[in-house]
């Protein structure tokens, strides 16, 4: 004998139906699990005056949601970097997972445009890259440029994920993002899903001298299959 369904279950499974549509839309994305160092700044910090400088975050950083099944790629993966001889520290720290900020802890490069490149061993599906430079002290690194690219000479299928450069000074192309303050919790890099092996990464100098500084590099994504 056919019964008609209760009302309650019909609307049940309407917003069931409706979830998994909106979770399909979605992609399944889960917000970003970073581990982040403790706040090094120490008393006020001198203003900055720069023409593309965001306003400094205030709080938490709102969630960067990556789809479900996203990993940390980089961690121990092999840096290599225009400046083969660093003032301070070893390449190997930019993937060390130390990310605290402190000495011992960072990577100190020479003055002017230098880039550092992390090779994933394999290419893969990115979602997003997380940079930590120097974060003892509000400062701001200039032409920070990140690119991808399965080539390790950076010379065919290269891909633009951020570039602040608004002047083009590095002579890579102008770019709109903006410039931003250092903090502990790092700045997140959209990687809008490229694919790539190699991930390289520019700055030139900062607002509190012309070096270039790196306590670590997170690079998250999903391994091609």
């Amino acid at each position: 004998m056919f019964r008609r369904p209760h009302f309650f279950t019909v609307v049940f499974s309407a917003v069931i139906a409706t979830t998994a549509l909106v979770r399909a839309a979605d992609g399944d994305k889960v917000p970003l699990k970073l581990e982040l160092p403790r706040p090094l700044f120490a008393g006020t910090p001198r203003p900055i005056q720069l023409p593309n400088l965001e306003a400094p975050l205030v709080g938490r950083r709102p969630d960067f949601m990556v789809p479900a099944g996203t990993v940390l790629l980089s961690k121990g993966k092999p840096v290599t970097s225009s400046d083969a001889l660093p003032v301070i520290g070893e390449l190997s720290f930019i993937t060390d997972g130390d990310k605290s900020g402190g000495e011992g802890a960072y990577v100190e490069l020479g003055p002017m445009l230098q880039w550092v490149q992390i090779d994933l061993g394999a290419s893969a599906r990115l979602a997003a890259i997380v940079l930590w430079h120097f974060h003892s002290q509000a400062r701001v690194y200039h032409d920070v440029i990140v690119q991808v690219s399965d080539d390790p000479t950076f010379q065919a299928n290269v891909r633009t994920l951020y570039n602040n450069d608004e002047n083009n000074s590095a002579k890579l192309g102008k770019g709109s993002d903006p410039a931003y303050i250092e903090t502990f919790q790092g700045r997140v890099i959209d990687a809008k899903g490229a694919t790539a092996r190699y991930v390289r990464l520019y700055s030139n100098g900062n607002t509190s001298d012309e070096l270039n500084h790196y306590c670590e590099v997170e690079v998250f994504g999903q391994p091609s299959k």
